[in-house]
Formats: structure tokens, sequence, C-alpha cells
């Protein structure tokens, strides 16, 4: 079902949440460039735009001048400096969004070879949902998923049941 896609259970449960609580026919501003997930989204039936690449810390106007009724936003608000302002600009009035939670045996991602692929951020929970309480958001459904790995390890036996991934579905107050 998900072609050419290395997170497949990520992707997977990711959609299994959105069409939970996104109706097909609500329009979609998804947050980042055209990837493997929007496009399965798009393949899915649902109705979705990408925001340009633009540096979201930086220049939040395609934000702003989004009349989607939903955002979404996978896996984003890690790479930022500053997530409240992007939150506090969204006009939709429904936000889908997860993050990667922060592993106590493990260091925030930090790619060797792309400046862009970095975690400024690696969530708990309890902060992702205070920075969406203080952005105007209210959390009505929230899941979170381990991410185990084939590997051999103390580590990768922790991945298999340690919570790696929050996503949450919120509504505008």
């Amino acid at each position: 079902m998900y072609e050419n896609t290395f997170p497949e259970k990520r992707f997977k449960l990711t959609l299994e949440f959105l069409q939970k609580h996104i109706s097909k026919e609500e329009s979609i501003l998804d947050l980042g460039i055209s990837n493997p997930l929007s496009k399965i989204m798009k393949s899915q039936g649902y109705s979705v735009s990408n925001t340009s690449g633009e540096d979201l810390d930086e220049d939040v106007t395609g934000v702003i001048n989004s009349n989607a009724e939903v955002v979404t936003a996978f896996e984003i608000f890690e790479h930022l400096l500053s997530p409240y302002t992007v939150l506090k600009s969204i006009k939709a009035n429904k936000l889908v969004a997860s993050v990667p939670l922060k592993l106590w045996y493990a260091s925030a991602y930090r790619s060797k070879t792309d400046e862009r692929d970095r975690h400024y951020h690696e969530f708990e929970t309890w902060q992702f949902d205070w920075l969406l309480e203080k952005t105007g958001w209210v959390i009505k459904d929230r899941k979170q998923w381990a991410n185990p790995v084939n590997k051999i390890g103390f580590r990768p036996l922790l991945r298999r049941f340690t919570p790696r991934y929050y996503i949450v579905y919120a509504e505008r107050v």
C-alpha cells in the first residue's frame, strides 16, 4: 500500500489517525515540502497542498495566506527554533501534528550531512501539550507509538516498547 516508504509503520498509523478525525472533503495545508506522506494522503483522496520549503522560523506567509480548513504537521516542529510562531499563525480550526518524543537513552537526532535535518526539539508529551495550549489549541485526541528497529543491543531493545512518536488532533479554541 505504501510505495517506496521507509517508515511504513509510522505512515500507516499517521494515516489511520488522520482518517479518524479529518474528512476527505476538508482541504489540508501540510507544513513542509511535498513528501512521501503527503503523496500517500493525496493517493487516499485528500486535497493536500504543501508549504514551499521556506524557513518557517523566518517566514510564515504561506501559513497565514492559506485558506485550508486543516493543517497537518508531521515531524516538522522539532526542526524549528520557534514552533510557537507557526502554531499562532495558523488560521485553520483543525490541526493534526506529530512529533518525535525525547528518549532518555539517546541524544536528539542530528544529521552529519544535511544541516537542515536536525532536531532542535525532541518533546516530552507534556511539553508539546503545553505548547499547543499556549498557542490556542485544545487537544481532542492523542496517540503514541514505539519505533522498533531490527538490530541487536540495549537501545534497540528499548525502542521496541518505548514510545517514539506522539500525534495529536487539536482544535482552535
